[in-house]
């Protein structure tokens, strides 16, 4: 197997997990460009995001720039809802197939509620990131590779946590990064703890 995976998220902000998830995804399954698309507006997030796309897409192209394979995108910049299947379409129609969507365990678990779940579980390949003792049921139609053993404990609710305190040493996040965030003074509200 070759070729692209879409890597959506929030990344609110990017940390270390999420390179380290991509770079196991890559070379699990052979990738060649894997499209980091923060979200615009996710739908499963009530409360939105805490920094701006602006700041979110920012730190993505920090995070991306030493990997020839990281490619940031602005594929779901907007103000509309960012529906998985709308992006899909859309670089199906510039590229082809086949397509890798790389999605956490928890995430695939409600792949059933997402908008035309059915469009998005026969236009991709799962490449489904396991955390221990996550249980998930495979759609009958849909391709799954798992990604196993990624025990990486990180979580952006709690960097955010962490930056709100200004606690900034020992983040787990990208060269840069955290350097961004300062100059920008993101996520230091006491609101976010």
């Amino acid at each position: 197997m070759s070729g692209l995976a879409l890597f959506g998220g929030t990344f609110d902000p990017i940390h270390n997990a999420h390179l380290a998830i991509a770079q196991a995804a890559a070379e699990l399954c052979g990738l060649e460009r894997i499209l980091f698309i923060p979200s615009g507006k996710p739908p499963h997030r009530a409360d939105g995001t805490f920094a701006s796309f602006e700041d979110r897409y920012a730190m993505v192209q920090i995070a991306c720039k030493d990997n020839p394979c990281f490619e940031p995108s602005r594929l779901e910049q907007g103000e509309t809802s960012s529906y998985s299947i709308h992006t899909i379409e859309r670089v199906l129609a510039q590229i082809g197939g086949p397509l890798h969507f790389l999605i956490g365990a928890d995430a695939f678990a409600e792949i059933q509620t997402w908008h035309r779940w059915q469009g998005v579980v026969a236009s991709v390949i799962f490449i489904v990131v396991s955390r221990p003792g996550a249980q998930y049921s495979v759609p009958v139609t849909a391709q799954v590779v798992r990604l196993e053993d990624m025990h990486l404990e990180i979580s952006s609710s709690e960097i955010r946590r962490r930056l709100a305190l200004a606690k900034f040493e020992d983040l787990p996040l990208p060269a840069g990064v955290s350097s961004y965030i300062q100059a920008h003074r993101l996520y230091q509200s006491p609101k976010l703890h």
